[in-house]
């Protein structure tokens, strides 16, 4: 008979690895339940840092520090998933790591979690590794063009990968990515892109919030919207996989599935993210318990809270180009009545960086889009600052 979990309760301090904005919205959560949040990475001032009882800046190579930082807390969680492996296995020795860094590894490496995912019969987007350019050109006869070349470990938002249109482009495009191993992927003619944000507890249990609808402007997310607007019988499906998915891996946590919803009506998985997402952000506002406080509880053993939504919503991202003309008009965003400003703390406004998020809360996703849309609009009118074509 398995022994019961031990709940870690209010008043316990939780370690988060990492120190993003992903980290800044897990203290947020954990501090407004009574639980106290050290973090460690290395920098210092940092959006999570700045809200935290303990700020450690250490290297996640240096593995004493690590081991110290473990023993001050709880439990361990991290906030994004590049994070050394090696980082997780040292906090193991003195406090769980939530989730188990065994799914850091799968995760944080797309070679290792396509071939994860393909192994368990989940839907993936036809893929072939790659080391050398022989073997480029022998996935490109397999996969056919145009594909996608990607760098296996460590990237996001669009980093470390390049679309090849021809075979003739295979040379110049192997020679353009740094790295050693590499994984070539078909290139996806999708409808739209959804993600489905689910947690799983220590009993078990996996809670999930509504499908998300996600679009992208040069490779980062710019809008999400919930509920997606997709048929009821896709919408089954993305939850279906996303729960194998979480079990198959034994997340215990959060876990987002990113989807494509190709035009035949077909979901392939495009990534994972075993913490919360980009994408689920609007939970924040619009459900009755957000993506970071079902982290908070799925670290400690606690019940898992109501996924419900409350109202339809929309989430716009605020990259560091909003402030190429000075400081965005803030009270313009704010006299939207149902839109929520969240911003990270970043000490320096920087192209393609997150600097914060926009939540517009509506009757539907429709009106929800729009308005999320116009508010952030509102933060530069009458400046020349390249929005997308629809803000302008």
């Amino acid at each position: 008979m398995s022994q019961p979990f031990r709940q870690i309760l209010p008043g316990s301090a939780i370690g988060v690895l990492g120190s993003g904005q992903l980290g800044r919205m897990f203290a947020i959560a954990a501090r407004r339940m009574g639980y106290r949040v050290h973090t460690l990475s290395p920098e210092s001032d940092t959006p999570t840092g700045q809200v935290a009882d303990v700020e450690i800046t250490a290297s996640y190579d240096d593995l004493d520090a690590v081991r110290r930082f473990a023993r001050g807390v709880s439990a361990v969680t991290f906030e994004f998933e590049n994070v050394p492996a090696a980082t997780a296995q040292a906090a193991a020795e003195f406090a769980p790591v939530r989730p188990d860094g065994s799914v850091l590894h799968t995760t944080q490496n797309r070679l290792r979690e396509k071939s994860f995912l393909a192994a368990h019969g989940l839907p993936v987007v036809p893929f072939r590794r790659v080391q050398s350019l022989g073997d480029l050109h022998t996935g490109l006869e397999a996969l056919g063009c145009p594909s996608v070349l990607k760098t296996a470990g460590y990237g996001y938002d669009g980093k470390g990968q390049i679309k090849i249109a021809s075979p003739q482009q295979a040379a110049q495009a192997f020679g353009s990515i740094a790295g050693q191993d590499f994984i070539l992927e078909s290139f996806v003619d999708f409808r739209c892109e959804l993600s489905v944000v689910a947690a799983r507890g220590l009993d078990g249990q996996i809670v999930h919030w509504d499908v998300l609808e996600n679009s992208h402007r040069n490779h980062i997310l710019d809008i999400s919207v919930a509920p997606a607007r997709i048929e009821a019988s896709v919408n089954r499906e993305a939850v279906e996989i996303a729960f194998a998915v979480l079990e198959k891996l034994n997340v215990v946590g959060v876990l987002c599935v990113e989807f494509f919803l190709t035009q035949s009506g077909q979901l392939l998985i495009n990534e994972l993210a075993p913490r919360p997402h980009n994408s689920g952000h609007l939970t924040f506002d619009a459900c009755v318990t957000s993506q970071f406080e079902q982290q908070l509880r799925t670290v400690c053993g606690l019940p898992l809270g109501s996924t419900q939504l409350l109202r339809p919503a929309a989430m716009a991202n605020l990259l560091g180009c909003l402030w190429q003309e000075g400081e965005p008009d803030w009270a313009a965003a704010c006299a939207f009545p149902d839109v929520k400003l969240h911003l990270y703390g970043k000490l320096a406004p920087k192209r393609g960086r997150k600097m914060g998020h926009l939540t517009a809360l509506a009757e539907n996703p429709q009106d929800a889009s729009q308005k999320v849309r116009l508010a952030r609009a509102a933060l530069v009118r009458g400046r020349s600052v390249a929005l997308p074509l629809e803000e302008v």
